[in-house]
């Protein structure tokens, strides 16, 4: 059974339903690409690394990992601070805002929690992944430490993916993201950027840009995404753009690019070649966006109904 390990914070999701109640779930972009990664990829081994708090709230989060299947051993409980929790608001236009309190998240502490048999339960890994919202969150001292535990995952052999998931709010400076996200690209074996991202963060909004400016580093594959205007991926030995069939009833396009990467990362970890793998992650983001919140219901994506676009 393959195995990957996806490290980053799921987060407490409050929805305002009326004036004076709300809606509670959980959410958080490595929690979302896991979900769908195993929902269509059953056999697949995935896991979070992330730390929560012992309240009720994160002990029900454990327990909604659970619900999904995926694996939470490595999802540590701190005595001091609790999960981390947004609140989303809805205005007349349909347009969403959000709240954050994650300041003092648990998930900010992880590394704390990373010793030799937690390092030697990652090298049994045959993925690791992380996104810049992970990178952003850990506490800056602990970067270090999350660096040097990548380095020693991919010298035994653990493929790192990485999602350069750009959030400005979060960052003290553009040029401290620059510097972490550099890191980043040279340790990753494989890259699934947005075209937004690398937009916001160093002005480059074509697939030709991406491409030039990923070139001095060594990544065996760059996944390139550009919403409608299609997909493209760059490996040693090809180049290809895969057109994306456009979704006229748009709901909620939250989640579509962690829905995607959960699909695209968990095909070719079993072996489909990129062309499968970009034609289910296209069609998973699909459904995702034609529903509101990150978290489809799971009776309305399914591993078989994944299936019937294979």
């Amino acid at each position: 059974m393959k195995k990957i390990t996806l490290l980053g914070e799921c987060m407490i999701e409050l929805m305002r339903t009326s004036k004076d109640s709300m809606a509670q779930s959980y959410a958080g972009d490595v929690y979302n690409t896991a979900v769908y990664l195993k929902r269509a990829f059953a056999d697949v081994n995935v896991g979070i690394m992330s730390a929560v708090g012992e309240d009720a709230l994160s002990l029900d989060m454990i327990e909604r990992f659970g619900s999904e299947s995926i694996n939470s051993e490595l999802v540590f409980k701190s005595d001091s601070r609790n999960a981390g929790m947004y609140l989303i608001q809805t205005d007349d236009e349909g347009e969403r805002t959000f709240t954050y309190w994650r300041e003092n998240s648990a998930a900010r502490t992880v590394m704390a929690y990373v010793d030799k048999y937690v390092t030697a339960e990652l090298s049994q890994s045959d993925v690791f992944f992380f996104s810049g919202i992970s990178l952003a969150v850990i506490e800056p001292q602990d970067r270090d430490a999350l660096w040097s535990l990548i380095s020693t995952l991919k010298a035994n052999g653990v493929q790192i993916i990485f999602d350069p998931n750009y959030r400005a709010r979060m960052w003290s400076t553009p040029a401290e993201a620059k510097l972490q996200f550099e890191k980043a690209f040279r340790l990753s074996d494989m890259v699934l950027p947005g075209i937004d991202d690398f937009a916001q963060l160093y002005g480059i909004d074509t697939f030709d840009g991406i491409i030039e400016f990923c070139q001095p580093f060594e990544i065996s594959e760059l996944v390139i995404k550009n919403g409608p205007e299609g997909v493209r991926v760059i490996t040693a030995n090809q180049s290809e753009h895969f057109a994306i069939q456009a979704v006229d009833n748009v709901v909620d396009t939250t989640s579509a690019g962690d829905s995607f990467n959960g699909l695209y990362v968990g095909a070719r970890l079993q072996g489909l070649d990129i062309s499968q793998a970009v034609h289910l992650a296209s069609k998973a983001a699909a459904v995702v966006i034609q529903h509101r919140g990150a978290i489809v219901p799971s009776a309305d994506f399914s591993a078989a109904f994944i299936q019937q676009y294979m």
